[in-house]
């Protein structure tokens, strides 16, 4: 089961790993593997939600999602993105960005370098609203209950997140330019800072309102799916198949491809923080993403999603902690090795939480309903 579902994914990382020792050695062979550790580590909440939507799905559109959408996945948001990023930082074609990635290192590296303080706000406001919005939401599940419970009263305040995010970026960039007076040619970088944390301020809320709509669309669909279940049983009828297919698959898929793509720009901006080559950092994304796959594959045929419930924030407060490095790092340089082992302690952390859980909830009596599983998890 696990070869049969998980094949695909040895082989392409089997590939990397080599790909990655012949372009820069044992160097490079870790960092593929830190990003793709990375990788899978911020995404496993978004295999999760994909593995929840797409069982309900017919298998002509679980197929297109895990064919189609593996390769707008990998090639568009893991390959393309990051090539369209240092373009556009560095104002230059996409090609250009290319070729000097791999004929002109040194140029392209000093170009990175120099764009980098735009690249680190733009991901940093992005990843740091993922977290804000998570944080601030009131859950029944909390993992650190002392901590998100006060957290949660407090967003009730409309537009806090934004509001929080915004306050962080002007001290960010106004610390950069107090920095900026002592270094000549560098006074316009502190506007850059602003001006591109903005634009990952607007690029998420882009995003977040696209996955609303086509949420909301969803919910529609699945409404009037379950009026017609109703209506099929009062007349005696046979119940209509639960998985939906024609238009409510056709939007349910167009909300998981946004879904993705919203998810995808964590890990993307987060290799950033670890290295700046992007041969690098296609190949260990990509090598991510297709467990990311895998694993929502796996999921949907386990049916084991409500497992480990902490998962999920434990991927959220990686994702806050790559915000705050983002950010450091305009500045000052950081560890690439404790940049990337950060998401994975907290994985870790969140899951084993998740396992002394469902022995407690076990050892209470194996069959706890609703609210006793909300008292056990909030207690931690």
């Amino acid at each position: 089961m696990v070869l049969k579902t998980f094949g695909w994914s040895f082989a392409v990382t089997a590939l990397g790993l080599v790909a990655a020792v012949f372009y820069g050695g044992w160097t490079a062979f870790g960092i593929v593997a830190i990003l793709s550790v990375l990788e899978i580590s911020l995404s496993f909440d978004n295999a999760v939600v994909n593995a929840g939507i797409l069982k309900k799905m017919s298998a002509f559109w679980q197929k297109i999602f895990l064919t189609i959408g593996v390769l707008i996945a990998v090639f568009g948001m893991r390959l393309i993105f990051p090539v369209v990023i240092v373009a556009v930082s560095a104002s230059m074609g996409p090609i250009e960005a290319v070729d000097l990635a791999l004929n002109d290192k040194d140029r392209y590296e000093q170009l990175v370098t120099d764009a980098h303080p735009s690249i680190a706000a733009f991901g940093g406001m992005f990843l740091l609203m993922i977290f804000l919005d998570f944080i601030f939401e009131d859950r029944d599940i909390k993992w650190l209950g002392w901590l998100e419970r006060p957290l949660a009263k407090l967003g009730k305040i409309d537009m806090l997140s934004v509001c929080v995010a915004l306050i962080v970026l002007l001290a960010t960039s106004m610390t950069f330019a107090t920095h900026a007076h002592l270094h000549a040619g560098h006074a316009d970088k502190a506007e850059t800072v602003l001006l591109s944390g903005i634009a990952g301020l607007i690029t998420y809320m882009i995003v977040g309102g696209l996955s609303g709509y086509f949420e909301d669309r969803l919910e529609e669909e699945e409404e009037r799916e379950h009026e017609a279940e109703e209506a099929a049983e009062r007349a005696g009828k046979p119940r209509p198949a639960i998985v939906l297919a024609g238009k409510a698959a056709f939007f349910m898929f167009l909300y998981l491809e946004v879904l993705d793509a919203s998810f995808s720009f964590d890990g993307v901006i987060g290799a950033f923080a670890i290295t700046n080559d992007i041969v690098l950092m296609a190949l260990g994304l990509g090598i991510g993403a297709m467990y990311v796959r895998s694993l929502t594959v796996y999921l949907v045929r386990q049916g084991t999603l409500d497992d480990y419930v902490y998962l999920e924030h434990g991927a959220h407060y990686a994702i806050g902690a790559l915000a705050v490095i983002l950010l450091v790092t305009i500045q000052y340089q950081i560890s690439e090795l404790i940049t990337g082992l950060i998401g994975v302690v907290l994985i870790a952390w969140s899951f084993w939480s998740s396992v002394r859980r469902n022995r407690a909830l076990a050892a209470a009596g194996g069959e706890a309903g609703s609210d006793e599983k909300t008292e056990v998890s909030s207690g931690v």
